[in-house]
């Protein structure tokens, strides 16, 4: 299975190692009318095979930017503290390798991808899917009702069929990214609830109607964040039985490798200074009291004083109006050193 690179920033076409990078551009609530969306796919980065699903379905195109915008966002705001903060600068030399960074990147873009198809379904964007099919819920009665579910079975179906389904390969470095990539849809079906609401008169349950429902992306990103912390360095074992190769790491409190676990080959540069992996960690914003010390890398970090802002004295006046005045406060912010 490969993970394509479908919108290019300066590159040409990338090989499955990638994830999903931000194509600049505007996003629109609506799907693309008419032959729009053939435009749309025609600039993304795809296979002929994957150009060709886009082309058939107009609502893809507009999924895979928004699957792309919740990518970037997520994986940005996990390492917003980190020495790594999932900046774009040298992120082509970062994912030839099997880091840890590589592995978040691949399961964070594969669940992305998964989230923006199931929603894409169930709020009518997608024209060759709709609700969840849960028992005993007709699509026509979900949309009366408002409980349309999110169509987690779909999404998983066609990103499978989009990405490509392929042999196990005996490559050590393919094992690990379609691992990693798994791990992502993984952690998308974890936050899959089902949610029920009741109808009848004066509020009585006489009807219920449940649906599925997916946990909000950050829920998601948070785990995948977890996972990226847990990671399991990983090497190439020969089943006996079967003579296949399978991946295989220490066991950790009597567990061997899980399905869940995120895995990598390499340990990671320290992200400090700059490399071709990253731009370091100088000039970077730090709390003083929590981040600094990690964040600087013992270079030590320089003081400012900034003048904020902020509104306070706030008074509620009848019936339903809140005054405020105008603050200004004095305050310390705190960069890294550059050397």
């Amino acid at each position: 299975m490969q993970l394509h690179n479908v919108f290019p920033l300066s590159s040409p076409r990338l090989t499955g190692r990638e994830p999903l990078v931000f194509l600049p551009g505007p996003f629109s609530n609506e799907p693309p009318t008419g032959k729009a969306h053939l435009k749309q796919c025609e600039q993304m980065t795809l296979t002929r095979r994957q150009k060709r699903l886009c082309r058939r379905e107009p609502g893809l195109a507009e999924t895979l930017r928004e699957s792309v915008r919740l990518s970037l966002l997520e994986c940005r705001y996990q390492f917003r503290n980190e020495r790594w903060n999932c900046s774009l600068d040298g992120r082509g030399s970062l994912l030839k390798r099997a880091f840890k960074e590589t592995a978040f990147l691949l399961a964070v873009s594969s669940a992305a991808l998964t989230h923006a198809l199931a929603k894409a379904c169930s709020s009518g964007r997608m024209e060759r899917c709709t609700c969840d099919d849960s028992p005993g819920i007709q699509h026509r009665e979900a949309w009366q009702w408002g409980v349309c579910g999110d169509n987690l079975k779909y999404s998983t179906k066609f990103l499978k069929k989009f990405l490509g389904q392929k042999r196990v390969s005996k490559d050590l470095r393919a094992q690990v990214d379609t691992h990693n990539i798994n791990v992502g849809i993984r952690a998308v079906k974890s936050g899959l609830k089902t949610t029920c609401k009741c109808h009848g008169v004066s509020g009585s349950c006489a009807v219920r109607t449940c649906w599925k429902q997916l946990s909000p992306f950050h829920d998601t990103g948070r785990l995948l964040k977890y996972r990226y912390d847990t990671a399991v360095r990983v090497l190439s074992v020969t089943n006996a039985a079967t003579g296949e190769t399978e991946l295989a790491g220490p066991r950790r409190h009597g567990q061997s490798l899980r399905t869940t676990d995120l895995v990598f080959l390499e340990e990671s540069p320290s992200f400090c200074r700059p490399s071709r992996y990253s731009p370091g960690t100088g000039g970077r914003s730090c709390a003083k009291d929590t981040s600094c010390q990690s964040l600087c890398c013992g270079r030590g970090y320089n003081t400012a004083m900034r003048l904020t802002s902020l509104s306070c004295h706030c008074q509620v006046r009848w019936c339903c109006h809140v005054e405020c005045q105008t603050c200004v406060r004095e305050e310390e912010v705190y960069t890294c050193k550059n050397a």
